[in-house]
């Protein structure tokens, strides 16, 4: 059980790794795909960094937790999804919902959930020797 928690948290880091990369390296491509409409370099340096950035954070913190006595970065990473996933309700309350806003929340309570599963499963197993 405690290998197929390693490979979840490594998928999820994965995915966090290949979106911050697309994030840092195509930010037009990432902005259309994600609604977002940059006005000119300062924008696409807010993509870079803002969304980049955090989409690369949980992929350390994945990174991290899956080191041997590393479980609590996992709460990080949730931490990180779990306040993304805040701040979509106060859009849902103020602006309403679409379906792509609704799949993305559902996504981030998911990786969350896992990854606060996994800290807990992973930091109960002992370091190798």
């Amino acid at each position: 059980m405690i290998w197929a928690m390693r490979v979840v948290v490594g998928l999820i880091g994965l995915f966090f790794l290949v979106f911050g990369l697309r994030f840092v390296f195509t930010p037009a491509d990432m902005a259309a795909a994600f609604l977002l409409a940059p006005d000119g370099i300062g924008g696409l340096s807010n993509i870079r960094g803002d969304l980049g950035g955090a989409f690369l954070a949980v992929a350390v913190f994945t990174a991290l937790g899956l080191r041997p006595g590393g479980a609590h970065w996992l709460y990080a990473a949730a931490t990180v999804n779990l306040t993304i996933a805040a701040a979509r309700i106060v859009g849902f309350l103020v602006d309403g919902t679409t379906e792509a806003a609704v799949t993305a929340f559902m996504f981030e309570l998911v990786f969350a959930a896992l990854l606060v599963i996994a800290g807990r499963r992973l930091s109960r197993t002992p370091p190798p020797a």
